[in-house]
């Protein structure tokens, strides 16, 4: 998932408008009038308590376009204790990384309020779904297996064999009508626009199926970023498949997350006035640090527009230790070291290293900061 989708000119930014008025915008439906009710339900309070007005990117982010976001598996569990917080950026790579730390709590802190209406559907999906099997079939809208306990120990080639087969039509209306009502219930304020956005994303994932890639609007989308299925069958640096969906152990512990609304989705900018501010309040006052902080390629982005310092700020506000780590993704004119094919690559780096390291200037661009 390339992510520029977190950080935005300036001037696309809607600073001047309350992350209430946002999540109220569009006209008035019953379905909002019974969400609004239970707008003061603890997940959603804390979405409303944490997150800034959003923002403007040109990409859809349902899924990453990186396909190197395994690699740095074995490192991130050798470098890192679990436990502890994960924050993350963009869609269900997320999950990758937290079914491997363990946290206590993740926030997917993202620019994009469409990711957070994305990350209602996965949460949807989590609690409709009793075991992985179930999840993947009902996010592309094919039949579910009839024998879920005969699919528990299944490879993933088995598990992504059940989305070979055509939509099922059939159930596909009263499936989404399911979820939405499971979406309504979280408590979060929407909007007629906000369930339509939601019911787009889903029917993305069951038009395109395994073959869905990642897209910007307004350009074609690239041949060399991977598929659905792709990212589903990626590995760690030591040839092992790492994906969340790969074991039910991994699958079962996100939705035990999931289901005590411990993953949650906030709208921000990493460099905001607001956001990681108050995540990292929230660490200290829950006693607290940091484990892993998913970055992506955020950073190039930051330089670009001068806000890096003010992103190191917020870094350096949220509680973490020694074994506390980024993770970022580096593309294109940046690579080395890549896999052959890999338009990107997958990176760690200590948190107190990259705050002592600005802090003694010897980060002054991107350049810098990935040369390092």
């Amino acid at each position: 998932m390339i992510r520029r989708s977190c950080l935005v000119p300036l001037g696309a930014l809607c600073f001047c408008a309350l992350f209430i008025a946002t999540l109220a915008s569009g006209p008035v439906s019953d379905v909002r009038q019974r969400s609004t009710a239970r707008a003061q339900a603890p997940f959603a309070a804390r979405i409303a308590a944490l997150s800034e007005p959003a923002g403007y990117f040109d990409t859809d982010n349902l899924i990453s376009n990186e396909r190197s976001y395994l690699q740095i598996l074995p490192d991130l569990e050798r470098q890192t204790s679990q436990g502890g917080v994960y924050i993350g950026v963009g869609p269900d790579q997320n999950f990758s990384y937290i079914a491997a730390v363990r946290p206590s709590i993740a926030f997917l802190v993202d620019i994009r309020r469409e990711n957070l209406l994305l990350h209602l559907l996965f949460k949807a999906l989590f609690a409709e779904a009793r075991t992985r099997v179930e999840y993947l079939t009902l996010l592309l809208g094919r039949r579910v297996p009839h024998d879920l306990d005969s699919w528990r120990d299944a490879g993933l080639d088995r598990l992504l064999s059940t989305a070979d087969a055509a939509p099922d039509r059939a159930v596909i209306d009263a499936l989404r009508s399911r979820l939405d009502q499971r979406i309504v219930r979280f408590g979060v304020p929407l909007s007629r626009e906000d369930l339509a956005t939601i019911d787009r994303f889903h029917r993305r994932f069951i038009e395109s199926g395994l073959a869905l890639r990642f897209e910007s609007y307004g350009r074609p989308p690239q041949s060399g970023y991977p598929t659905y299925r792709d990212l589903l069958l990626e590995t760690d640096a030591h040839g092992r498949q790492r994906n969340y969906l790969a074991s039910e152990d991994a699958f079962q512990f996100l939705k035990s997350l999931h289901a005590r609304d411990l993953i949650v989705p906030v709208v921000g900018d990493l460099s905001g006035p607001s956001a990681l501010i108050a995540v990292g309040r929230l660490i200290r006052e829950r006693g607290e640090r940091l484990s892993a902080f998913y970055a992506s390629n955020v950073e190039d982005y930051l330089f670009r527009y001068g806000r890096y310092q003010r992103f190191v700020q917020n870094l350096g506000g949220i509680p973490h230790d020694d074994r506390s780590v980024v993770i970022r993704s580096i593309f294109n004119r940046w690579l080395s070291g890549s896999r052959p094919g890999d338009l990107s690559t997958s990176r760690l780096q200590r948190v107190d290293e990259l705050l002592s390291e600005v802090a003694r200037g010897r980060i002054q661009s991107y350049q810098d900061l990935v040369s390092r």
